[in-house]
């Protein structure tokens, strides 16, 4: 791919008269990335491992030299699947990106309503300028609107023609970036002159390789809210008061782990790593007599994904493939009450389920910075050429992320002997009944869910 240099685009454009003053329209950075600067995946190496096996990605930020002309340049945003704070964010800034860090002179255009709104006429695109961006981000969700599914190339890639699309950014999960992927390569095997940047997306903090998603700091300080009712709840209610909470997280337990240990106030922490036990020396229902017994109430925080072993998989699944979870909230409650009888005493169990609350919540101070990181990458990446990628945190440094190998192992799980499990177990002070023993992933934070599901 040729490279574009500033100076003589607009020389070409412009005229050497103007040039000066349309450059100085746009922003300049002291310091420039160069094409082989790259960030190690782990930044830590042991004794017996080569560094051969070492990966490395692309480092995010302003190139010297563009491919693409900013004055031909039309965009498309997309949003898809689950909401997650920070969304408006992103998207305002990959539109303040465009136009104010490079003075594109096209259009960019939101699709409405995820995939489908390339092409559904119920649905058209809006144009996304400074001015219309303004204030997106002061609330929850996304106003461009979101759904999962309506994934159609032929549709896709008609709209991307007409509309003579030069960038296209998909901000979702780990099923989006797989259509994300898709549409880069049909457009490079047709020709379609085009870079195609994801943005991942993932209230669950379960996508592999960056340091943590956008949303997710702002969806466990929401949850801080319902522990703390739970509290009020539990040490209010008598006789044996019980709050339980469920939060999110399909496969992974982060939400939920993280939540317990920014509160502080929780008794038993349940996930989908670890296997729940209820009756016996290492049982959840035992721990929890004996923490009402000593406190006068107990808190819970369940991850919507935790107790597959003692419900069992759904067979049903979503229009995203993902699967039907059982309800698990409901179960403990039951299971609680029915432990507390056979000891001849009450519970008073109060339920709280606050999972779309959590969700919805705009963007706290620390994801709105990393949105604006994200995006502002993602738009230099794209104008420099790269294709084909997501841009995400590793190592607390901004790459570019190749979209294969972003998704080949998501979503990722919270190690069940990683050190975040055992602070959990020292705060809530639960037996352990975590089971896994692979040695490769023992000192990591996370695993693949295919790696540890084969362990």
């Amino acid at each position: 791919m040729a490279a574009l240099d500033y100076r003589r685009a607009a020389t070409e454009i412009f005229g050497d008269e103007e040039a000066d003053k349309e450059l100085s329209n746009r922003a300049k950075y002291s310091k420039l990335i160069g094409d082989h600067e790259c960030i190690l995946s782990h930044i830590r190496v042991k004794p017996g491992v080569s560094s051969l096996a070492l990966r490395a990605y692309v480092r995010a930020g302003p190139r010297e030299k563009l491919h693409f002309n900013p004055e031909t340049v039309n965009a498309a945003i997309v949003t898809c699947g689950g909401l997650c704070p920070g969304l408006n964010n992103v998207i305002r800034e990959i539109t303040r990106s465009l136009f104010f860090l490079y003075g594109i002179k096209g259009k960019v255009y939101g699709i409405v309503g995820g995939y489908k709104g390339f092409y559904d006429p119920a649905t058209p695109p809006v144009d996304l300028t400074p001015e219309n961006v303004e204030d997106v981000h002061h609330v929850g969700g996304t106003f461009l609107g979101s759904s999962r599914g309506g994934f159609d190339m032929d549709k896709i890639l008609h709209f991307i023609k007409s509309k003579n699309i030069k960038h296209l950014y998909v901000i979702g999960g780990d099923g989006t970036h797989r259509g994300a992927f898709k549409i880069h390569e049909t457009c490079m095997e047709k020709g379609v002159h085009i870079a195609v940047a994801g943005i991942p997306k993932t209230i669950d903090n379960d996508v592999d390789h960056i340091d943590r998603s956008f949303g997710f700091i702002s969806a466990v300080e929401a949850a801080q809210a319902a522990i703390r009712a739970a509290k009020v709840e539990a040490s209010c209610n008598l006789p044996n008061g019980i709050g339980i909470v469920k939060l999110m997280g399909r496969s992974s337990g982060f939400i939920a782990a993280h939540a317990t240990l920014g509160s502080g106030d929780v008794d038993l922490c349940l996930v989908p790593e670890v296997p729940i036990i209820l009756d016996g020396p290492t049982g959840c229902l035992p721990h929890l007599w004996r923490r009402v017994k000593k406190n006068g109430y107990a808190v819970v925080v369940v991850a919507e994904g935790a107790g597959e072993e003692l419900l069992g998989e759904s067979t049903e699944t979503d229009a995203s493939g993902n699967k039907k979870l059982p309800q698990i909230g409901e179960y403990m409650k039951k299971v609680i009450n029915e432990y507390f009888k056979k000891q001849g005493e009450q519970a008073t169990v109060k339920y709280i389920d606050p999972s779309y609350m959590i969700r919805s919540v705009p963007a706290n101070a620390t994801d709105a910075l990393y949105c604006m990181q994200l995006a502002q990458n993602a738009v230099h990446g794209t104008m420099a050429g790269y294709t084909g990628f997501s841009v995400g945190l590793c190592n607390n440094k901004m790459c570019l992320i190749p979209i294969p190998e972003l998704v080949a192992t998501s979503p990722r799980q919270m190690n069940p002997k990683g050190r975040t499990w055992e602070r959990i177990l020292a705060v809530t002070r639960q037996p352990n009944t975590g089971k896994f023993d692979n040695k490769s992933f023992r000192d990591a934070e996370s695993v693949p869910v295919n790696q540890k599901t084969a362990a």
